[in-house]
């Protein structure tokens, strides 16, 4: 037998390929959020010396190339298809209290997000309470938030200068 060949089974190249495969978008923007854990809230914050919820969600999505609006509204807006609390799923981001906070589920029944002042970036089980106050949840996708900037400008720009001819 030559040295340099391999025999592998099925089950082998099975491994070796999911090892090479790329991981899923959503996975390392949560890899991102959750290596955030303990790093304080600030109001309007978007880097490692603090986040707020949104500014959270913003840098985790960015570094996987997908960027979001800023605000939590705006990020709840940018997308179309809205996804229902029994269909949640890790990497959602979830919206409560009239559009005021945004969390990304973590893995069923959690999320992870930056809370309030006086807190840090955290891993939190969803309570009942974080039910009632659930307004909707997005599955972010690159095309989704570039079809709604699309839209936003679109309705922002005047409209066109129609010529009219006189004869």
């Amino acid at each position: 037998m030559d040295p340099t060949e391999v025999t592998l089974n099925g089950a082998e190249l099975k491994e070796i390929q999911e090892k090479r495969a790329p991981k899923p978008r959503w996975q390392s923007a949560l890899s991102f959020a959750m290596s955030k854990r303990g790093v304080p809230y600030v109001y309007g914050g978007a880097s490692s010396s603090g986040y707020d919820c949104s500014g959270l969600m913003l840098r985790a999505y960015e570094s996987v190339g997908i960027e979001l609006p800023r605000t939590a509204a705006q990020q709840y807006s940018a997308f179309g298809k809205k996804i229902a609390w029994d269909d949640l799923k890790a990497g959602d981001l979830v919206f409560f209290s009239g559009l005021g906070h945004v969390g990304m589920i973590s893995k069923p029944g959690y999320m992870v997000h930056a809370p309030h002042t006086g807190d840090v970036v955290k891993e939190e089980k969803l309570s009942a309470w974080r039910r009632t106050a659930f307004v909707g949840a997005v599955r972010p996708d690159a095309r989704g938030v570039k079809v709604a900037e699309d839209l936003a400008k679109l309705r922002k720009a005047k409209p066109p200068v129609m010529f009219t001819a006189t004869l």
